[in-house]
């Protein structure tokens, strides 16, 4: 065989080798075409992208090509450092900037491109996952406590006499009726004459925080409040590690929260990020123990009537107000953890039941919380789960389950199995649903049912189940006809410093190619169809959700209501970036 270096055999060679055109290959690109369009259409926005107008097929891809030129100028090593630092923090030293880089690196950068600013606009519908505790900035939440009068703060274990051991301290922030400690006190909270236990006033600790004063004090504060860069990205320390900071700051912020005027100015604050943010509707989870009080009291309520009172006198102002107008509202999920006992499970039960009957708009079901890896699984639950079930019977009352299930890595494992038991259980949605995609019988289970994955990339980036948007299992679910819909978790401990979702909108838009924003327009979309608006059986739910917007009910109105803001937003980015990325003849980017 002559070498291919000769001119004769090259032009022999050249002459065999199919071109483009030739049949064959022809028939090869036309197999694998219809072989991509079938995967297509069982995707689970298949109908959403089909069903666009043709304002939104141009929408679709004037942001595509956004994407694209973002992709190439900021989201690539060649990135100008000057542009690649943070607002937040300097730019770690060798850090590539690459797309789907990890969150709490990409954070600031991501809040100056053009895509963000889209995101933003974008009718979100409803927020159907969140911890109540971790909604608000908490730079806010630390501005209110510093003003509001008689509020203390103490070490309930633990000295707070150095640097290690301020971080490690139990920290509680509360109202105290007696204004707080003697000037002793004071004096020694932050030196070893500091009896534990005893509360200071934050004024007083403020002053004379040892490592820079008032600002110094709110730093420290905070960090106790929130995981920080270095938290989120020390991936080898594993999930279990991660989540003992995570529990931790739920215990300071819940140890100020709940307290009457505090607990107002954070449902102020909450209802204005979520509506400026384009989400008018939330549910939102909650674990409280009994330790609500009321403005001018350190007495703990005895029950939950109160608490729920001041939601629902703010709720009523808020949507009274101009900006509030376009907000549908708020329900609580009541929620139990799971690694508590029987007895006081049980109790949570019969509290959730109680409240429901007081305020029964207020309340849309019921969940079990905390790290399921570490907490009792549903299947040693079921005595209680059944109980649940039964009282709810005698007493009339309608709540539903939407249980958290899958939020591990295992496969097989207890935390696993919990997927089983949901589905089993009726529950409407699951929450996380992380390991469900390695469950095909599961899969088809949850499509057959009807049921609702409520997925929430950062946080679980953050607590250590993936490294990065990109490796997550979300686009797999979506490929196999699950319907899911985008939550935030817990946007206050975990790094977003806003209540709103346009953080994990974004990531999903910027990391997965096949989403595009028809795919976070159906991800929207199904917020809306799969909230709960009102009491419904299973018969009912099941029937709204198959009608959608071709019903009668609240859930048709509203689905109404968002397919209008949706046209809008797309006609929106037309007007505003169509004359520089536009293309009239383009408008079919939305089936891809």
């Amino acid at each position: 065989m002559p070498p291919i270096s000769d001119p004769d055999y090259a032009a022999l060679i050249a002459e065999e080798v199919p071109t483009p055109s030739d049949p064959v290959i022809k028939q090869f690109l036309a197999a694998r075409d219809a072989l991509r369009d079938e995967e297509q259409r069982q995707r689970s926005d298949h109908s959403f992208r089909h069903s666009l107008s043709p304002l939104a097929r141009r929408a679709h891809a004037i942001v595509a090509r956004i994407r694209d030129q973002e992709h190439k100028t900021i989201w690539t090593p060649d990135l100008d450092e000057t542009l690649a630092t943070t607002k937040s923090e300097e730019r770690p030293a060798g850090m590539t900037v690459h797309p789907g880089m990890a969150f709490s690196l990409a954070k600031g950068l991501m809040e100056g491109t053009k895509l963000w600013g889209i995101v933003r606009r974008l009718p979100k519908g409803g927020l159907l996952h969140a911890h109540l505790d971790a909604m608000v900035d908490v730079d806010h939440l630390l501005e209110v406590v510093m003003r509001t009068k008689g509020m203390c703060v103490a070490s309930l274990e633990g000295r707070m006499d150095g640097e290690e051991a301020r971080r490690r301290a139990d920290v509680q922030v509360k109202f105290r009726g007696d204004g707080g400690g003697t000037d002793e006190a004071a004096g020694g909270l932050w030196t070893g004459g500091y009896k534990v236990g005893e509360w200071v006033g934050v004024e007083e600790a403020a002053e004379g925080f040892p490592e820079g004063g008032r600002e110094g004090f709110l730093r420290w504060l905070k960090s106790r409040c929130v995981l920080s860069r270095t938290d989120a990205v020390e991936q080898h320390h594993g999930p279990d590690e991660i989540w003992k900071k995570f529990i931790g700051c739920f215990r300071v912020l819940g140890s100020f929260l709940h307290y009457e005027p505090i607990w107002r100015a954070f449902l102020r604050r909450l209802m204005t990020l979520l509506v400026e943010d384009g989400v008018s509707w939330v549910e939102i989870r909650f674990a409280w123990p009994l330790d609500y009080c009321r403005e001018g009291s350190d007495v703990p309520e005895p029950d939950y009537d109160h608490m729920f009172t001041v939601l629902s006198e703010e709720l009523d102002r808020f949507r009274a107000t101009p900006e509030g107008a376009s907000f549908w509202g708020i329900r609580m999920i009541w929620t139990s953890i799971r690694s508590g006992p029987t007895r006081s499970i049980i109790q949570s039960m019969d509290d959730c039941i109680a409240t429901k009957l007081s305020h029964p708009t207020l309340l849309s079901g019921y969940d079990l919380v905390g790290l399921e890896d570490g907490g009792r699984p549903l299947s040693s639950l079921l005595p209680e789960l059944f109980w649940f079930r039964k009282q709810c019977a005698l007493e009339d009352v309608t709540i539903p389950l939407f249980l958290h299930a899958g939020e591990t890595l295992g496969d097989g494992t207890e935390a696993d199995g919990n997927l089983y038991d949901a589905v089993l259980l009726g529950t409407r949605r699951i929450g996380h649903a992380f390991s469900l995609y390695k469950h095909p019988r599961l899969v088809e289970a949850v499509k057959d049912r009807r049921v609702l994955v409520e997925s929430c990339p950062i946080s679980n980036e953050m607590l250590r189940l993936t490294g990065s948007i990109m490796q997550h299992p979300l686009p797999a679910l979506l490929a196999r006809g699950v319907a899911c819909a985008l939550c935030n978790d817990d946007p206050a401990i975990l790094g977003q410093d806003t209540a709103g979702m346009t953080h994990d909108f974004w990531q999903a838009l910027q990391g997965w190619e096949n989403l595009g924003l028809a795919g976070l327009g159906s991800l929207a979309e199904n917020s809306v169809r799969w909230a709960a608006f009102e009491d419904q059986t299973a018969e009912e739910w099941t029937k709204d959700i198959k009608e959608a917007s071709m019903g009668s009910g609240i859930k048709a109105k509203r689905l109404q209501e968002w397919a209008v803001a949706w046209e809008r937003f797309c006609l929106w980015i037309v007007t505003e970036y169509g004359e520089e990325y536009g293309d009239d003849e383009d408008e079919g980017g939305a089936s891809t």
